[in-house]
């Protein structure tokens, strides 16, 4: 039998046993050739009585001990030996990882936070990566095969004793009660298994890290089992993140082909899903961009035209367009003003002398169209054949007429008809000049004043 100062093959001595399985019996022992602690886990006699199995582990324990990873525990030796008592003990060699299993940690704290579940998640699942990139299933990912240590960093054991167990199905003699509780759906089915088998279990590690039990339970492993080929998981939490809740839901997924495609994306996933989210913010509101009344009329979550943004910038924009609003009504005041002023001020220019005829085959400028006390020049609406030009604000030099005899200047004084009835302005008045060409209309010219007659 075993017990505490029992040595096998001279070399490695019991010191205190620290955990049982279904595999067997795993002791903190003393390596007396190397001189440090390590971890020796002896089968049970009922495995190391099948040459095949036997021939696996010793084949997945030379492929392990070249397997280096921090997140998986580091494989030193396997061997057999013959007890006292005639009993045959074959072992393992291990590195002697000081830490905690992960079930005691969630049976103490009935369930872990978003954060550190991810973080083990992350971690587990890039030593999968590790295992599965040279080839080698663990088959049996479960909490108690995660040891927490002090600084938060996980390590993955009983790696190549898993597998040489050749566990696919719940039936098999080899099964042991706890596996069930996390077993992919194709491997307790009995098909093949493969990479994608270890994230479904690390799928359900994570949700019994949230919620304090496995997805599925049951009064027997085939229930169990059962229940994993056919039942989706209880919803998680809704307080828990969405992100982390379609991490664990993608890794449940009844399909291999479903789930992550590598324990390295399953790690990225894991870490973005605990990562800083970005800082909320209101929905943009958008109002058209017309004046200060559509920015104050607007109702949230309408859209029209302009967006109109929150905080500080919204600030900003109110105030833009404040500013803007006030321009608007000083301009609107100021040309109201100008109208009024214009309104109002006396005609100007306005000759005493009653305007010229209208020679004979031009339009005569209707009442209408006249601009009394304006100031501004118009154009009066001429004949068909020929259309008046525009006069200008100041006087000019007289422009000979078509009908004028190019080859004689003009002299100095005007030819033009006089209007009759007129009157001669004093040299202190301000009077239109008179053009000579009898089309042209001087500006500042009305309506004659009342009682005068042209």
């Amino acid at each position: 039998m075993l017990s505490p100062e029992v040595v096998l093959s001279v070399r490695y001595r019991l010191d205190e046993r620290v955990a049982t399985g279904g595999m067997g019996d795993v002791w903190r022992a003393s390596d007396l050739l190397l001189r440090r602690s390590v971890a020796v886990k002896v089968l049970l006699p009922a495995l190391v009585s099948d040459p095949d199995f036997l021939a696996r582990f010793r084949a997945e324990a030379r492929i392990l001990a070249a397997l280096r990873h921090p997140g998986i525990v580091q494989v030193y030796d396997c061997g057999e030996d013959e007890l006292s008592d005639g009993v045959r003990a074959d072992y393992l060699v291990m590195e002697f990882v000081t830490g905690q299993p992960l079930s005691k940690r969630i049976e103490a704290l009935g369930a872990l936070d978003v954060a550190e579940t991810m973080s083990i998640v992350a971690q587990v699942a890039e030593a999968l990566h590790a295992a599965h990139t040279n080839g080698i299933v663990h088959r049996d990912v479960k909490p108690s095969n995660l040891l927490v240590q002090e600084d938060g960093s996980v390590v993955l054991v009983d790696f190549g004793v898993a597998r040489s167990t050749n566990i696919t199905s719940v039936t098999n003699a080899n099964a042991v009660p706890g596996t069930a509780l996390y077993m992919a759906p194709e491997q307790a089915a009995g098909r093949p298994v493969s990479g994608a088998t270890d994230i479904y279990a690390l799928g359900a590690v994570a949700y019994c890290c949230l919620t304090g039990s496995p997805p599925f339970n049951g009064d027997s492993p085939l229930q169990v089992a059962v229940r994993h080929l056919d039942d989706e998981p209880p919803e998680l939490p809704h307080d828990i993140p969405e992100a982390v809740r379609a991490l664990v839901s993608r890794a449940l997924a009844k399909d291999p082909a479903d789930r992550f495609s590598s324990g390295e994306a399953m790690a990225a996933a894991a870490r973005v899903a605990v990562s800083d989210p970005p800082e909320p913010t209101e929905p943009a509101t958008v109002v058209p961009v017309t004046g200060v009344a559509a920015l104050r009329d607007a109702k949230p979550g309408t859209r029209t035209d302009a967006p109109v943004v929150t905080g500080r910038k919204r600030r900003r924009g109110a105030l833009i367009g404040a500013a803007a609003a006030i321009l608007v009504a000083l301009a609107s005041l100021g040309a109201a003003l100008g109208a009024t002023g214009e309104a109002d001020a006396p005609a100007v220019n306005v000759p005493t002398a009653a305007p010229a005829a209208v020679p004979s085959g031009s339009a005569e400028v209707p009442a209408e169209e006249q601009q009394p006390n304006s100031g501004r020049p118009f154009r009066p609406t001429g004949s068909a054949s020929s259309p008046l030009p525009l006069a200008t604000a100041s006087p000019v030099s007289p422009q000979p007429s078509p009908s004028a005899a190019p080859e004689s200047p003009e002299p100095t004084g005007s030819t033009d008809p006089q209007p009759t009835g007129g009157t001669t302005s004093s040299p202190t008045e301000t009077t239109a000049p008179t053009p000579t060409d009898p089309q042209t209309t001087p500006m500042g010219v009305g309506e004659p004043p009342a009682g005068r007659v042209p």
